[in-house]
């Protein structure tokens, strides 16, 4: 390699545009060009369907950062530019504007809505995703009373409850029997259910939408067991699917997800990051591909410093999301695969205001806070300091 060392990270997401600050804060003084497919200044997602959502913010107010700091950074942003391949050998990611040439590429595409089922496209039918989608679907609710959500996950109850708190008449069908809340599982479910319930939402549990009715517009829906809902917007939240199409051809693993060691190595000198990236586990376990926004800030931190200094180390990430739901915080910071019960060690169930500890075979494995977030951190820390499989590891370069 000669001259100053090249860095080009595909992907204006907040994992990309992390990666891109912390080579910066690492002393990385090689060029950083980032390269995304929305004309739009990077900007956050969670807050789409929070703030975004609500009318609370406008949809430029999730920017992560103002056009100055980037530039402050010496970060080439380049936007409006989709990657349409990548020649591993040559080095270089090709792009509608052109070839760029790396020495170190950064995958951070993300992922993008699942469209439920043959669908037909009738107006007043909505994803949320992007910033474009969050525009469409505000200027959606003008003159929409009835709203019908397709998803049972944690965007669809966040949907659910930034639709009602608008003053829609929600109903949210979901396909399984019950709500879900990340890996959390069903430990959740009834609480969940019953802020739903408690706040207005009407919920259709164990059904999927088979139909929609209307002409050009909707005006309702089929569901699975006959029964009809009246609708004149619908927003569908079925889940997501990886980035990867502009990978064909490429020597990467990318069914679903970039997959990567532990360090988040795809290939040499080819790392990724964020939702589109399934990083295999430190400990020697399956690889995950984790759709939170701290997940991917810590993924990118760990990727800077491998690229910064040339020696990559398995970071221990554990996953850490929350979520707010009618005025309702609700947290998760662990790994909760398995994890059968709650133990409230803060607060009281009953008054709607607590912190647990979940558990498998005994053993804590995740904390778990309900609109006490103060005691949530506290635990967490404690959690945390006294969990064996924390720690990060140097890998071999």
């Amino acid at each position: 390699m000669t001259g100053r060392p090249r860095t080009v990270i595909v992907g204006a997401s907040i994992a990309g545009i992390s990666t891109a600050e912390a080579l910066r804060r690492a002393g990385y003084d090689g060029t950083i060009t980032v390269a995304g497919e929305e004309p739009h200044r990077p900007y956050n997602r969670p807050p789409l369907s929070k703030q975004v959502l609500t009318g609370q913010w406008a949809p430029e107010d999730a920017s992560i950062a103002p056009a100055e700091t980037f530039s402050g950074l010496g970060i080439d942003l380049l936007l409006g530019v989709r990657a349409t391949g990548l020649d591993t050998d040559r080095r270089r990611v090709r792009t509608e504007a052109g070839e760029l040439a790396y020495d170190s590429l950064v995958i951070a595409t993300g992922v993008a809505a699942r469209v439920a089922g043959p669908l037909p496209p009738l107006a007043g039918v909505h994803t949320l995703r992007t910033l474009d989608d969050a525009t469409a679907l505000r200027a959606g609710l003008d003159g929409a009373a009835r709203a019908l959500v397709v998803g049972g996950g944690v965007l669809g109850g966040e949907i659910a409850a930034g639709l009602a708190k608008r003053g829609l008449t929600v109903t949210l069908v979901g396909r399984g029997e019950q709500l879900c809340f990340g890996q959390v599982g069903p430990l959740l479910a009834p609480l969940l259910a019953d802020l739903h319930r408690t706040n207005g939402v009407r919920l259709e549990l164990g059904r999927d939408v088979v139909e929609l009715r209307g002409a050009d517009r909707v005006t309702g829906a089929v569901l699975s067991d006959g029964s009809e809902v009246a609708a004149d917007l619908v927003v569908t939240a079925v889940g997501s699917r990886p980035r990867v199409e502009w990978l064909a051809g490429a020597p990467l693993r990318s069914s679903d997800g970039v997959e990567c060691d532990p360090a988040g190595r795809a290939a040499p000198d080819v790392y990724a990051v964020g939702d589109v990236a399934r990083w295999a586990d430190a400990s020697g376990g399956s690889s995950t591909r984790v759709e939170h926004q701290q997940h991917a800030i810590e993924q990118a931190h760990a990727v800077a410093a491998t690229i910064a200094t040339g020696v990559a180390r398995a970071p221990g990430i554990v996953p850490f999301f929350w979520s707010e739901l009618h005025g309702t915080r609700i947290q998760a910071y662990g790994r909760f695969d398995g994890a059968s019960s709650l133990a409230v060690v803060a607060g009281d169930a009953a008054d709607g205001r607590f912190v647990a500890l979940a558990t498998r075979d005994g053993v804590p494995v995740g904390v778990v806070g309900w609109n006490l977030p103060r005691a949530f951190r506290e635990v967490r820390a404690r959690f945390a300091s006294t969990s064996a499989d924390l720690g990060e590891r140097q890998l071999v370069p």
